[in-house]
């Protein structure tokens, strides 16, 4: 799998210095590279108790990216999922540690404990008062005896991190450390492993499952489950954590575990929210990630005010979203104008006929329009009109059928709603222009005209560009002689498309010429299929 690296070896330390770079002179690291990756605060002047943490990279913006004012210290940082070593943390220890001691943080790993736990034995021995915690949020396996250290270690980050910055004493803060620990409880769900750099891809979680209670070291999950929706991943998972939630302070940390999209998120989040279990929310976004793991993990504590305060108190990490109450979505009416007015519907079964009979050649079109479109678009012309279609077909009753003045806005709203992308707004643009060239007295034949007028304006394409317009300009000029003229004008227009390798409007504009060579427009081709379809009407 391709990666935006350049030397394995180099990936972490050219990272490092990458968020150096960006981060204005907040974030400074020690001369030890390759060996010792120590990033600290800038700004540290010793007096106050000193928060360290870290441990493999790979699982970025944590520890790195949480270093700063009410937060950590300094993170010391290991290669892809692999501890740091003993001299490593020991120098982020004597870098930052002065008369107030230092709390180390540390996820439980095997690696992890040892290298931090002897270091500050070190530490101790050169007369620095250090003191330690072990987070083991994670519950996938409960009758293990050693759970892993996951997203919840956020926490601990925040509420030691915001009492440091206050001016507690290194009791008081590792006495905070290890009540948030007590009590936090995460769990991770995924539909992919993750991809180590200069590694190849396990491929291990088949088609229609995700893992449940994996680790953020891509370690397999306690069980895979079928999955099917976004609403049943997270009922899986709150499940698994609703006994930790019985207060009325709970927060649920939303944590991306690396390639999960925002969108995905946010419906993840949804779901957490329409459970019920949580109150505050940290999240959705990515905190704690396993490199570029399809997935997602929920962690949750219960709050007291205390630690609630220390969780919304403001930190200036771009990386740390913040804490927010969980609210119902406010709505809000629309504004007046906005809503179309409703016409009142009447009977026309000539004008019935023929839009039930556009609509039936859309939707019978669908597979051979998106197929068409895949050339040159994104494949979903055909399903874009045929839904439009279906929506219009089913709202004939409250259409005002006998009165084209009213018909075409009505016709033109309709679109815009339900039609998605480009095309519902330029055929909205389309039937409103006509509406109003039929109130101000034009013929039906010249209201269509005055209607694509408008559409060029608007859209700037006309006659060459490679759009729906190459079909419907030509058959509208020949529709006074006939519908069989219309229709071959239509077709001859449709066909002209396929010679057009240069398109000036639409998304075909962005495609390569090859690609569009010998295919029609799908919208050009969708207007000569409607029209065909109503000369063949004619005739019968």
């Amino acid at each position: 799998m391709a990666q935006f690296i350049n030397a394995k070896e180099d990936l972490v330390t050219e990272a490092i210095d990458g968020l150096l770079a960006g981060s204005g002179g907040a974030l400074s690291r020690l001369d030890g590279f390759p060996h010792i990756k120590v990033v600290f605060r800038s700004d540290w002047d010793k007096s106050k108790v000193a928060l360290v943490s870290g441990g493999g990279s790979g699982h970025e913006p944590a520890h790195a990216g949480f270093v700063g004012h009410g937060m950590l210290t300094a993170a010391v940082c290991g290669e892809v999922f692999a501890s740091p070593s003993v001299e490593a943390v020991l120098a982020g220890i004597l870098a930052v540690t002065g008369e107030a001691g230092c709390l180390l943080i540390v996820k439980n790993y095997t690696g992890d404990r040892l290298n931090f736990g002897l270091a500050a034995e070190r530490a101790r021995a050169l007369g620095r008062k250090v003191e330690m915690v072990v987070v083991d949020d994670d519950i996938a396996l409960p009758d293990l005896p050693q759970p892993r250290g996951v997203a919840g270690t956020l926490f601990v980050h925040k509420v030691a991190g915001a009492l440091a910055e206050n001016g507690a004493d290194l009791n008081t803060v590792t006495k905070a450390a290890r009540s948030i620990i007590a009590k936090v409880a995460s769990i991770g769900m995924s539909l992919d492993t993750c991809t180590i750099p200069g590694s190849s891809k396990e491929d291990r979680i088949g088609a229609g499952k995700a893992e449940l209670g994996l680790g953020i070291h891509g370690e397999p999950g306690v069980e895979q489950v079928d999955f099917s929706t976004a609403m049943s991943a997270m009922g899986t998972v709150v499940e698994k954590l609703k006994s930790r939630a019985d207060g009325a302070s709970t927060v649920a940390l939303v944590n991306n575990l690396g390639s999960t999209t925002p969108l995905e998120m946010s419906v993840l989040t949804h779901a957490l929210t329409e459970s019920g279990i949580a109150h505050h929310l940290i999240g959705p976004a990515p905190l704690m990630t396993s490199l570029d793991m399809h997935g997602f993990s929920v962690s949750l504590m219960e709050a007291t005010a205390e630690e609630l305060l220390a969780l919304q108190a403001p930190v200036p990490m771009a990386a740390w979203p913040g804490i927010n109450e969980i609210v119902a979505p406010p709505v809000v009416a629309l504004p007046d104008g906005l809503t179309p007015i409703e016409p009142i519907p009447s009977e026309n079964a000539s004008t019935r006929a023929i839009i039930e009979n556009v609509t039936e050649l859309l939707i019978s079109s669908e597979g051979t329009l998106n197929d068409l479109d895949a050339k040159s678009g994104d494949g979903d012309t055909g399903s874009t009109l045929a839904t439009a279609a279906r929506a219009l077909k089913g709202s004939l009753d409250r259409m005002p059928l006998a009165d084209l003045t009213q018909l075409f806005p009505a016709l033109g709203n309709e679109l815009s709603q339900t039609m998605g992308g480009s095309s519902g707004v330029i055929l909205a643009i389309y039937f409103n222009a006509a509406g109003d060239a039929c109130a101000n007295g034009y013929s039906a034949m010249d209201a269509l005209s005055a209607g694509l007028q408008r559409v060029s304006e608007v859209g700037g394409a006309s006659v060459g560009d490679r759009t729906m317009i190459d079909a419907l300009a030509p058959a509208l000029e020949a529709l006074p002689n006939g519908i069989e003229a219309a229709a071959s004008a239509a077709r001859e227009g449709a066909d002209s498309t396929a010679k057009i390798t240069r398109a000036k409007a639409g998304r075909a504009a962005y495609v390569p010429e090859d690609n569009l060579r010998g295919y029609n427009d799908p919208g050009a081709e969708a207007v000569a299929i409607l029209f065909a379809g109503l000369a063949k009407e004619m005739r019968s």
